[in-house]
């Protein structure tokens, strides 16, 4: 259930705004003093600010600025004023839509989903889901560096995922032993491509079934490795 908060002085208005918003299935609270308003609108969860312009202690253009630097939480202003000038300063300072008393609560209400929808819909379009790469019953979480097989978590160390992960992203592709140590160790491989080979033998110790007939990581003997699709 959203939660709204109405920052409104009357509490005539605040109350009407409250019963409809409800009635539409939104959980409400009001405010009547725009100090309390804005401590509560900072320090407390709400997904939408209704602000009064003109409120004693602190006024709805302030609170809106200060609500808009530390949150993208949406913000309707509302006032008697039908001046521009206070639409255009109160749009300016972050505020999401601007709607002039007196209007009918159905207007508001239908203004409210709006923008929560619409917020809802930015949010979820932000979320950034891991990247992963799935082979035949291996699973490589890049974003979190895990890996699971048939669907046991398996532990590697940082160069063993590394390892893994370019592999698997850039699978029948034959890579020399020099060439992958210059890739993850970031070295070109002077007497150190042993090291290659040890990562080879941990990393088929635990994706592989039977490590002496390995199903993923091949090698090609005289050339060096390959990841098998």
């Amino acid at each position: 259930m959203s939660r709204v908060l109405i920052i409104e002085d009357e509490v005539s208005i605040a109350e009407l705004e409250k019963d409809y918003l409800e009635l539409s299935g939104f959980q409400v609270e009001t405010e009547n003093d725009g100090t309390v308003g804005l401590k509560r609108a900072l320090s407390e969860d709400f997904d939408m600010f209704i602000l009064d312009l003109m409120l004693p202690g602190v006024d709805g253009f302030e609170i809106c600025k200060q609500i808009r630097e530390e949150k993208n939480t949406p913000i309707l202003m509302v006032s008697a004023k039908k001046d521009d000038i206070d639409k255009i300063r109160g749009l300016g300072l972050g505020a999401d839509d601007y709607i002039t008393k007196p209007f009918s609560p159905s207007e508001l209400v239908a203004r409210v989903k709006a923008h929560l929808a619409r917020y809802e819909r930015l949010i979820g379009s932000n979320v950034m889901e891991n990247d992963i790469i799935e082979i035949r019953g291996i699973k490589i979480d890049k974003t979190a560096r895990r890996v699971w097989v048939n669907g046991e978590e398996k532990q590697f160390t940082t160069k063993e995922f590394d390892l893994l992960t370019f592999l698997a992203e850039n699978p029948n592709h034959v890579f020399t032993k020099e060439e992958l140590f210059r890739r993850i160790w970031d070295m070109e491989s002077i007497g150190d491509i042993a090291t290659v080979t040890v990562h080879i033998k941990k990393i088929r110790e635990k994706i592989e079934m039977n490590t002496n007939k390995p199903q993923y990581i091949e090698t090609i003997w005289g050339v060096g490795y390959r990841f098998k699709l």
